[in-house]
């Protein structure tokens, strides 16, 4: 467990063999979870900030009709329910669904953000590193806000390689999502982006081989979004 936890972003830059007696304070609870059961249900009482020890798990919301909606994957080492363990509310705003067998730990929100017993610089640390973690994820938040505005698929998907272009400062790149994940990012079904995606390289506009993609035409591509 503690080599998992270690290369977590909670843990980051807190030695391994410093870790373990971390652990002691944080007063951790480990459960394991059968294929098809539910990690959490929403609307159930908030049971600590969890993090994914094995097995492959997704956050789904569900409808009146029970029509399931996935919302995210989650791999080992994963962390879920981050954005209401320090909030007023007490209970889990979407449920966690075991994709295999699962094993998860749960951490008190208390115990992260508690003055820490033996004034540890590692409890620091993981302060800084949750803050990180939430400033990040709101920043996420705001760019599929900014998506949903985008009506025209073609634009969503020439500005977010637009994006990855700037970041690299290469026109041939690996998207860092997978082909699920940029779907759900972009709101659009998987299916849908695939397709416009060969019609823009049937236009000439770029290429791609599962996650590696290539710009033909840059100046294509940003008169897109204009």
């Amino acid at each position: 467990m503690v080599n998992i936890l270690a290369a977590s972003p909670l843990f980051n830059a807190i030695p391994a063999n410093e870790l373990a007696g971390m652990l002691a304070c944080l007063n951790p609870k480990v459960e394991s979870f059968t294929k098809g059961s539910y990690i959490a249900v929403e609307g159930d009482e908030f049971g600590g900030l969890g993090i994914l020890l094995a097995g492959e798990a997704a956050v789904i919301k569900e409808n009146a009709a029970g029509v399931r909606s996935m919302m995210t994957t989650l791999a080992t080492g994963h962390m879920f329910g981050e954005m209401v363990a320090f909030s007023a509310r007490r209970f889990w705003p979407a449920s966690v669904f075991a994709q295999t067998d699962c094993t998860a730990v749960f951490l008190p929100p208390g115990k992260i953000t508690g003055e820490c017993e033996k004034t540890c610089v590692n409890h620091t640390r993981m302060i800084n590193n949750m803050l990180q973690i939430l400033s990040e994820k709101a920043l996420l938040l705001n760019r599929k806000v900014e998506y949903l505005a985008i009506r025209s698929m073609r634009i969503k998907i020439a500005t977010y390689l637009l994006e990855q272009y700037k970041r690299t400062g290469k026109k041939t790149f690996y998207i860092p999502l997978k082909r699920n994940d940029l779907a759900d990012f972009l709101n659009v079904s998987r299916t849908a982006l695939s397709r416009e995606m060969g019609r823009m390289r049937d236009a000439g506009l770029i290429e791609f081989y599962r996650s590696a993609v290539k710009i033909n035409d840059l100046a294509g591509l940003i008169e897109t979004v204009e």
